[in-house]
């Protein structure tokens, strides 16, 4: 992998669980925010079923908004200033979240997402749970995703969900999330994204675990999905970091998580928190602008349509 640090930012992620409806209009908006301010790589959307994920239902109306005339959708600022992207043609891209063929379809109609992201698990409870598929119907998705992705010319990144473990009492160990990644790329996934789906890792696990796959996984990027309570977030990081990671998820404000997570304070790693973590340990960064505005914007979503703040 390279030395530059990804930073995938997760609006989708933080906006899925909001009990109130959030305009597209406001989602495109908040989007074209995190492009100004210098993120290439953006967790934007999903294309999964409505009665599922209700706040999901316009992703293809959200895309529509943000390709509005005016906006530099190639990357970049309004004054001429350069962006900070790691792309060499930098092209922002935006990841739309499937669970299934049809979701791939969808995303790939709507010809402005790059990366069709597919969440696989090694707990058979929270596949059933999470998107209502049993493991083998989890495998022939996957598949199906993967050949509508290489037919559209767009990327597959594989999310491997309870990564490091779940609260279910399903069988888990290292070899079979390693399993699941040689499977994800086989599928043709070119990353790989570990998640700590419920909060429930180490430091050291999160290092044991990346060090593994990444060994196993030579050539392909690897990166982590952390979620964590505020104050154990920085040494989760830092596990990832030293262990050889190089991409990170994140969202502004700490905003979201999981709803199967048993401690209400868990959620996802708050972007600006990774951002100074990762320049205290030398890595090199993206050229991101400050986040001040951002997140300001993010917590008044979280106070205007449901969400909790940490």
């Amino acid at each position: 992998m390279s030395e530059f640090i990804k930073i995938v930012e997760c609006p989708r992620d933080a906006w899925q669980g909001l009990p109130k409806a959030m305009p597209a209009e406001v989602k495109a908006d908040y989007l074209r925010a995190l492009i100004a301010a210098g993120f290439g790589h953006i967790d934007a959307v999903s294309f999964v079923s409505p009665a599922a994920v209700p706040q999901m239902a316009d992703s293809e109306l959200v895309l529509e908004y943000l390709d509005l005339p005016g906006l530099d959708v190639s990357f970049g600022y309004e004054d001429g200033e350069a962006g900070g992207s790691d792309k060499a043609d930098d092209v922002v891209e935006i990841i739309g979240i499937v669970v299934n063929k049809q979701g791939a379809e969808r995303a790939a109609e709507t010809g402005r997402v790059q990366s069709v992201g597919f969440p696989y698990s090694v707990s058979e409870t929270f596949l059933k749970r999470n998107q209502n598929q049993t493991p083998e119907d989890s495998v022939e998705a996957l598949e199906e995703v993967g050949s509508v992705a290489q037919l559209a010319g767009i990327d597959l990144v594989g999310y491997v969900s309870m990564a490091f473990g779940n609260p279910y009492g399903d069988a888990w160990s290292v070899s079979e999330v390693v399993t699941a990644c040689e499977l994800l790329i086989d599928s043709g996934a070119k990353a790989i994204s570990l998640a700590d789906t419920v909060g429930l890792a180490t430091p050291a696990e999160v290092g044991e675990l990346v060090g593994a796959v990444m060994a196993a996984c030579d050539g392909v990027e690897v990166g982590v999905h952390l979620h964590a309570r505020p104050e154990g977030a920085a040494a989760k990081v830092r596990a990832a970091y030293q262990s050889g990671c190089r991409r990170f998820d994140a969202a502004i404000g700490g905003m979201g998580g999981c709803p199967f997570a048993q401690d209400a304070l868990v959620g996802n790693i708050a972007t600006e928190m990774l951002l100074m973590e990762l320049a205290r340990l030398g890595a090199d960064l993206p050229p991101i602008m400050p986040l001040d505005g951002l997140v300001r914007a993010s917590a008044e979503i979280q106070s205007k349509y449901g969400a909790r703040v940490q």
